[in-house]
Parts: structure tokens; C-alpha cells; sequence
């Protein structure tokens, strides 16, 4: 990696209205084409949703709570040992535990068609607060996948 290299990570201010940066990670991953603005009235959208409710906590936090509860602590990957390919149960890192929870969040988001994005994201948010939803069950098979597959732990080396 070249000396002068820095992370784009130092440089992801955070989004105007929560001072957030997780707020404002989430949306760059929700926003479609460059229209950030869009992307942004999309999220305050649904965390105004979430307020109404959740009524004893604002939304930033339900969303939170949401994606503390859709990241995986576990997950399954290939390993390739004598010809034979395994699936090792492996821990997640923090970066990619973040990652996951947008991506199965915004995908679970865009499944639902036939009303508002903002809504739908809302729903999927309250749902995954709740520990339940679509999100939630993609954390449940990763982590069961990782169990069965804990006889081949020690291949993770």
C-alpha cells in the first residue's frame, strides 16, 4: 500500500441532521445513482416513522438497536484442505459485521414492492428492532450454518 495512502473511512463526515456516522455510512449504501439527497429524505423519512412507533426513543437509536441486532457474530467460509472444500465457521470482523447488516437491511428493504421506500425501510428497521423480519432471519441461517458446520473449526487457521 503506497505511504500517502489514507482511508476513505477518515473522511466520511457524518450526516447532517444526527451528526451520525453510521447514519451516514447507511445512507451512502442506500443511495442509488449519486442522488444523495434522495437517499437521505429516504432514511429521515423512516426514522420519523420509527419515532412515531417507538414512542419512548428517537429514531436514530431504534436503527441502532436495529443493526446491533441484524450483525452477525459468526459466519461460514470456504476453506480448501486436500482437495476437499469446507466450510469453516469463522468470527466476523466489526467492518464487515456493519457491512452485512446494511446489505441484508436494504435488501430485505427493496424485496418488498408496491409502497414508499422510506416505508418499506421503516417497517424493515422495526421488524429487526424487534428481532424479527427478513434481515434477521439471514443472521439466523448464517449462524446456523456456523453451528453445523462447527466440527470443521479447526480448520480455521
Amino acid at each position: 500500500m503506497p505511504r500517502k495512502y489514507q482511508s476513505p473511512e477518515r473522511f466520511l463526515k457524518p450526516d447532517p441532521k444526527y451528526g451520525n456516522r453510521t447514519a451516514s455510512k447507511f445512507i451512502n449504501c442506500l443511495m442509488l445513482k449519486g442522488k444523495k439527497t434522495v437517499a437521505q429524505n429516504i432514511f429521515y423519512d423512516a426514522c420519523e416513522m420509527l419515532e412515531k412507533r417507538v414512542k419512548d426513543r428517537p429514531g436514530i437509536e431504534v436503527f441502532q438497536t436495529a443493526l446491533e441486532n441484524v450483525k452477525p457474530m459468526i459466519e461460514v467460509r470456504s476453506k480448501r484442505v486436500g482437495g476437499a472444500t469446507y466450510q469453516v465457521p469463522m468470527e466476523v470482523k466489526k467492518n464487515r459485521q456493519q457491512a452485512l447488516a446494511f446489505r441484508w437491511i436494504l435488501e430485505a428493504a427493496r424485496k418488498k414492492r408496491g409502497r414508499p421506500m422510506a416505508r418499506r425501510l421503516a417497517d424493515e428497521l422495526y421488524a429487526a428492532y424487534n428481532k424479527e423480519g427478513d434481515a434477521m432471519n439471514k443472521r439466523e441461517v448464517a449462524h446456523k450454518m456456523a453451528e453445523a458446520n462447527k466440527a470443521f473449526a479447526h480448520f480455521a487457521w
